[in-house]
Parts: C-alpha cells; sequence; structure tokens
C-alpha cells in the first residue's frame, strides 16, 4: 500500500472504532480479518496510526476545540500529522510533517484520501511546528486522564503522579507466557531467536518471555500450537500467586476469556480439577477452545446466573485455592487499551465497588478451612484494592492477609509489604493489584 492508501485505511478505521460500542482491539481484528488481502507491514502501519491517536487522543481534541474544529475523526488524523505525529515515509521529523508531504498524501488519487479543503489548509497552518503539549492544558487533557479519575489517581500516586501517567501513554510490550504441558521457556526463546524475533525472559515471571519491536502474530507457530499465550508479565504474577498445586481444587470465579485459568492449570501439571466460572457464556466459550489448544484437560467451566449463583452455596467450602479476577475500571490496562479511558466506564465506579464486594464474599465460601482466596485487579485506585481487602477482612474475621514476603519472597519489590502492586512506571507492566488471603484452617478435633 502507498502512504496515502495506509491514511485512508486507517481513517476508516477510525471511523469504525468511533461508531461501535466496542474495545478498539476487538474492533481492529475484526476489521482486518474482513480485508485479509492487507498485508502484515501494512497492517502494522495502519495500527501503529489508530493507536498513536488513541494515545493521544484528548490532547488532539484539545487543539481541534482551541480552534474551533470538530472533534472527528479526519481532522483529528489532520492535526496528528502537523503537530507531532512522526514522518509517515519513516522517521521523524520535529514538529510533524511538513504541510507540503501533508498535503501530497491528502491528493484525492485512488485508495487516498480526498484533496484538502480550504479550511483543512488553514488549520494545518495553525498547528505546524506546535508541539502536541501546551501548558494551558488542563491535567487530565495532559495526562490523557478522565476527569472521573484523576483525583483518586493523584491520591493513589501522590508525588509519582506525574510519573506513572507518562508511562500509561507509551504502547505496551508484548508478553508471552510459556505453556509448561507443551514446552519450556529456553526451547521457546531458542525458537523465536531463529525466527529473528528478539526476545527475553520476563524479569519476574518465571515462564514470562517478551518478545521486542513489531510482528505479526500469524508469524508465531508456537502461539497456535498452544506453547505460548499472549499474556502481560502482571497478569502472570497474579496467576502465579494463587499457587495452585497438582491434585488441588481450584476455582477462577471471573475467568473471562481464561487467560489466568491457563496459567492456573498449567501450575498444576494438568492434574487436579479447575473450574472456569464466569456469567458471560460467550466468553466460556472462548475460554474452551483456548484450554482445548494448550492441552490442558483439567480444567471445567461453569456458567453462573450471578455472583451469587446457587451453585456457590452447593459447594461452599469446597475448594483449595479460588481466584477472584473481579470487574474493575481497568485503570492498569490504559497503555495496553488507550480507548477504554474514554468509554464509558459499565456500571461506574459508584457500581462497581458495592459489585466487588458482593463477588468477593460469595467467593469466599468456596473456600475450605485453611485454603487460599486470591482477591486481583487491573485497576490503580486503592477504592477498588486496598480498601475492598479491608472492608472484606472487616466482615469476615475467618480470612486474614498472606503477605507478600511470604506468599511470593520473590516479588518483595512490588513496592507494598503485603499486596502485589504493580505499575507502569515502577515494573514496566500493566497496573495490578492482588492480595493473598487465607482462611482460618478447622480446628483440630479434642
Amino acid at each position: 500500500m502507498t502512504p496515502a492508501a495506509r491514511l485512508q485505511a486507517a481513517l476508516d478505521l477510525m471511523h469504525e472504532v468511533d461508531s461501535v460500542a466496542r474495545p478498539a482491539d476487538a474492533v481492529v481484528s475484526a476489521w482486518f480479518r474482513a480485508r485479509r488481502y492487507i498485508g502484515d507491514e501494512d497492517r502494522g502501519h495502519i495500527s501503529d496510526l489508530l493507536y498513536a491517536l488513541l494515545r493521544h487522543h484528548a490532547r488532539v481534541g484539545w487543539w481541534l476545540a482551541k480552534h474551533g474544529r470538530k472533534d472527528v475523526p479526519r481532522n483529528r488524523l489532520l492535526a496528528w500529522l502537523a503537530l507531532d505525529g512522526g514522518n509517515i515515509f519513516g522517521g521523524k521529523t520535529p514538529g510533524g510533517n511538513t504541510r507540503g508531504q501533508i498535503h501530497g498524501l491528502f491528493n484525492g488519487g485512488k485508495f487516498a484520501p480526498a484533496v484538502l479543503m480550504d479550511h483543512e489548509r488553514a488549520l494545518l497552518v495553525k498547528l505546524q511546528g506546535c508541539p502536541i503539549d501546551h501548558p494551558a492544558m488542563p491535567d487530565e487533557v495532559r495526562f490523557e486522564c478522565p476527569s472521573w479519575a484523576v483525583e483518586p489517581l493523584r491520591r493513589r500516586f501522590d508525588e509519582a503522579f506525574a510519573r506513572e501517567m507518562a508511562a500509561l501513554l507509551a504502547a505496551a510490550p508484548l508478553d508471552l507466557r510459556v505453556n509448561p504441558v507443551k514446552s519450556t521457556r529456553e526451547a521457546v526463546l531458542s525458537a523465536l531467536r531463529d525466527l529473528g524475533l528478539p526476545a527475553e525472559a520476563s524479569r519476574m515471571a518465571p515462564y514470562g518471555i517478551r518478545v521486542k519491536g513489531r510482528l505479526s502474530l500469524a508469524s508465531l507457530p508456537m502461539l497456535k500450537s498452544g506453547e505460548v499465550e499472549i499474556q502481560d508479565e502482571g497478569s502472570q504474577l497474579v496467576a502465579m500467586l494463587v499457587d495452585a498445586r497438582p491434585g488441588e481444587r481450584v476455582v477462577d470465579f471471573c475467568a473471562g476469556a481464561g487467560g489466568k485459568t491457563l496459567a492456573i492449570a498449567a501450575q498444576m501439571a494438568n492434574k487436579g480439577h479447575v473450574i472456569a466460572c464466569d456469567v458471560l457464556d460467550s466468553r466460556l466459550k472462548r475460554a474452551a477452545e483456548r484450554f482445548r489448544r494448550a492441552g490442558l484437560h483439567n480444567i471445567e467451566t461453569r456458567l453462573l446466573a450471578s455472583e451469587t449463583d446457587r451453585w456457590v452455596k452447593r459447594h461452599k467450602g469446597g475448594f483449595d485455592r479460588v481466584l477472584v479476577d473481579a470487574p474493575c475500571s481497568g485503570t492498569g490496562t490504559w497503555r495496553r487499551n488507550p480507548d477504554a479511558r474514554w468509554r464509558v466506564l459499565g456500571l461506574g465506579l459508584e457500581n462497581l465497588l458495592p459489585l466487588q464486594a458482593s463477588i468477593l464474599a460469595s467467593a469466599a465460601r468456596l473456600v475450605k478451612p485453611g485454603g487460599r482466596l486470591v482477591y486481583a485487579t487491573c485497576s490503580m485506585l486503592a477504592e477498588e484494592n486496598e480498601a475492598q481487602v479491608a472492608a472484606f477482612l472487616a466482615a469476615h474475621p475467618a480470612f486474614h492477609v498472606v503477605p507478600l514476603r511470604e506468599a511470593a519472597p520473590q516479588l518483595a519489590e512490588s513496592a507494598h509489604p503485603d499486596y502485589l502492586s504493580l505499575t507502569p512506571a515502577r515494573h514496566d507492566t500493566d497496573g495490578f493489584f492482588a492480595a493473598v488471603l487465607q482462611r482460618e484452617a478447622a480446628p483440630s478435633p479434642e
């Protein structure tokens, strides 16, 4: 594809993302599946441009508003190219692309964007050479942070607020988790290097691999064979804290598409019994396919009507380990899912908090005496994390915290003495929180 055709494709994709109420990654995946004729290199350029625009959504919108322009995909793209969009032809031009370059791309040719109109040329003149950041921008704009999250995150990070917000603006790395049932980390690292892909062992996760540079996932045969799964290193560490042993009975109470379930089942060497629960059947069906591909046969899926489904009461005290990866604001995933900042926050934080508390209390009933309950979120808000755990412990005196130095001594640098607390700036992972809680053992018979 020509640079102009890539721009038009990115514009079409931006319109698609704007027009549907689905996460951008799902929209992008479906859009490219319907256009298999687009090659891997072109897909990479188009995706990079789209995600750059998503990561700069508030700042580009601020510049458009400053000059009285509508915040629509074409204006967004023009502003980005003029402000600080990088050179569409490769390399980096300070202050963005030249007006001549942009005029040449918007040439009205076949597969190219329509020719610029007079008011669009005027916008380029106003924006050319301006930096993407401006001193007059409020914090929520400069840090690409929705207004509802600014104060909670400022309280959470205090003096580190600006550094953490800046880290959330970077592109997320590609992390893989090796499936020990099918391969070893050393073997996968060797195979990746044979493919010419720069890869290294993750710093903290024992089965993790970080792949650097742009690549097509279709070029990873070990992904199709189930030898590896795509999973952020932080997510791998949450699953590790479950500490599931071969032969145990384990519940992943909010399993979703099954990423952590896979890691837990692999910990158990395909022995024992793992139940992946969720309230959405579509998620469990996708998860079941991943389980089969990974060669894991110790997993059962269970559809629940709600967190208080009668199944929970019937299996009270029946499990050694229970993971609650609770639905949350997702603030820790913003560098991976930049569009999530600006989508309506589902139930809203005011409704998420009581739902999290209800899910945790219900799931706790499944834990047998002496068993372990792990509460986790991909949020960095104290309201969803430490505050939830404190409220749960106050209401459930049979449980106590297992400090991180005991649960996972190798993760003691997590920045919290009791809980796993990961952030992009400190650990170069998604933001994750996890608390390991243990139920008192049954009293010995006299």
